[in-house]
């Protein structure tokens, strides 16, 4: 199994984010194996991104966004969970929201937790999480750990990838930072 490292995600976060498009999302619940492959991403920053759950400087609610590479960062938005992955370095608030899947594996899984059929399944962040079945309590987990229930594993295919000013902020940064696969279905707009 090759899981990406604490290595991968102690880049720049918008280069994580470009990076793990393509990637395996695999959640494991009672010996059932339940993946995505990783189609839509959005990078977050610290204090300066006016977006970012840390631009108000350390709190305890995004704590998280301080730890080391690979730390699960779990919160709810119009009550929907969101899943994003620690970046850059311990002490450097930044991590990358997963916004949408293409399912490749648990279909049936997933089916029973969301009730919706092809890209609606999970086409967005509470979308995917519902899916998947994750919620708080993967907030501080290690994305790394090999032994872990939430992971993110390596692919090596190809894929053009595009990208936009992050989705439903208002006050954002000059750059663009989501990142998509272009012309995959499951991407949310």
């Amino acid at each position: 199994m090759d899981i990406l490292d604490e290595s991968f995600y102690s880049q720049d976060t918008a280069i994580v984010a470009k990076k793990i498009l393509g990637k395996h999302l695999v959640r494991i619940y009672n010996n059932t194996v339940v993946s995505g492959k990783i189609v839509e991403t959005e990078a977050y920053y610290g204090e300066n991104d006016p977006p970012s759950r840390a631009y108000k400087g350390y709190n305890n609610f995004a704590k998280l966004m301080w730890d080391k590479p690979g730390k699960i960062f779990i919160y709810m938005v119009h009550s929907n969970w969101l899943l994003n992955i620690v970046t850059m370095s311990f002490g450097v608030p930044s991590a990358v929201l997963i916004r949408a899947i293409e399912p490749l594996e648990g279909l049936d899984f997933m089916l029973k937790n969301r009730s919706k059929h092809g890209k609606d399944l999970s086409n967005g962040p509470g979308k995917l999480t519902q899916a998947m079945y994750i919620d708080k309590s993967f907030n501080g987990l290690d994305a790394t750990n090999k032994i872990g229930n939430l992971y993110v594993k390596n692919s090596y295919e190809n894929y053009e990838i595009k990208s936009s000013n992050r989705i439903g902020v208002k006050r954002d940064l000059e750059r663009k930072l989501r990142f998509f696969i272009s012309g995959n279905k499951y991407v949310s707009k």
